[in-house]
């Protein structure tokens, strides 16, 4: 039986100037690449092997990253279904110089799919929240799945097929 908190894993990386967009401040592109990073790991300990990121949902950016602030990569599944799991991930800034409170940079949520040695998606064994928080994530990861399906099922009728036709994104 899996608890979300046995699953949580915290990544750190100091911000470069290799890391800066053209504004100065750490390039978004370069946060989604840790958050995905932090969401495939916690997602292939979950599932005991390779997964792959089938959608990322809601990644929000609250404040601008600037080199030599050290984020920290908060990771853990809240919900977990037949092969898929949604991660969801908090990245938080301090200075590398400077003891600060963190400061929530961005958020977002990531649905991995569980891999078999031949590529195709593998059952995940069942997530079991226990605390009201977890329980709390657990329900809201339902319903961004819910969104993910009716929305992907609205743009397949505007197309004139059927989710039975199309690529599984989610399961």
């Amino acid at each position: 039986m899996t608890k979300p908190v046995e699953t949580r894993l915290t990544l750190a990386h100091i911000m470069s100037a290799h890391d800066t967009n053209l504004m100065g401040t750490v390039h978004g592109g370069v946060v989604m690449k840790l958050v995905d990073d932090a969401a495939g790991t916690v997602s292939a300990r979950y599932s005991g092997g390779p997964s792959v990121t089938a959608a990322m949902d809601e990644m929000a950016f609250m404040e601008p990253v600037n080199v030599g602030d050290v984020l920290r990569v908060l990771a853990q599944v809240n919900w977990a279904g037949r092969s898929s799991m949604e991660v969801g991930v908090r990245v938080e800034a301090t200075r590398w110089n400077e003891i600060t409170d963190p400061v929530h940079v961005a958020s977002a949520y990531l649905v991995m799919v569980a891999l078999d040695e031949n590529g195709r998606p593998k059952q995940v064994r069942p997530l079991h929240p226990t605390t009201e928080e977890d329980r709390r994530r657990f329900r809201e990861a339902e319903i961004r799945r819910e969104h993910r399906l009716a929305r992907r099922a609205a743009i397949l009728a505007s197309r004139g097929q059927t989710p039975a036709t199309a690529p599984v994104i989610d399961s």
